[in-house]
């Protein structure tokens, strides 16, 4: 049983890129998404839900989003988990509806978010580089045992390489675009 498995190493690599792209639509770039509310819960029905389980989120405006909420005894402590959540939105109540406008970003928190985003990006190079490392594990692995010669593992090592830098210049393409967006430039 060979321990190289090509495409497990590509899912984990894609893995580590969808991961830093949902990271990313979590930061406030200055528009209304409907995504920056995913990491906010709510407490309700004595347990802890997300807040889309409990209201429509939608972005009527660029810079206003609106939360729908189902039950109007859920309207308070969405206001309170919104409020609480650390996103610098201050919601306004209007009957079931919360009205949240989307404040203007200052350069200082620009370039915090820009920094973060940086962050993000660096966390998915080192799980891209993880994988690789695994890979190349195996393949010597795999050489011991006589599954393959060295002339087949250095081949395998040379594609394990081109995934590696084809993946961490996706997550760079990711992270310029990110940066670009919150800068504003």
């Amino acid at each position: 049983m060979a321990a190289y498995d090509k495409s497990d190493l590509e899912r984990r690599m894609a893995g580590s890129v969808e991961a830093l792209k949902s990271d990313l639509i979590g930061l406030r770039t200055g528009r209304a998404s409907v995504n920056m509310l995913d990491p906010v819960t709510v407490e309700v029905y004595g347990s802890h839900m997300p807040l889309n389980q409990v209201a429509t989120v939608s972005a009527p405006e660029p810079r206003l989003l609106s939360v729908q909420v189902w039950d109007k005894s859920n309207v308070g402590p969405a206001d309170k988990a919104i409020r609480s959540a650390g996103l610098g939105l201050n919601p306004i109540v209007d009957g079931q509806t919360l009205r949240l406008p989307i404040p203007d970003l200052t350069e200082e928190r620009r370039k915090e978010l820009a920094k973060l985003a940086g962050k993000y990006a660096e966390n998915a190079r080192i799980a891209a580089r993880n994988v690789r490392r695994d890979g190349m594990d195996a393949l010597k692995t795999d050489e011991k045992k006589g599954v393959f010669g060295e002339d087949e593992r250095k081949r395998h090592e040379t594609e394990v390489q081109k995934l590696t830098d084809a993946t961490i210049a996706d997550i760079d393409a990711a992270a310029a675009a990110k940066e670009k967006e919150i800068l504003g430039k």
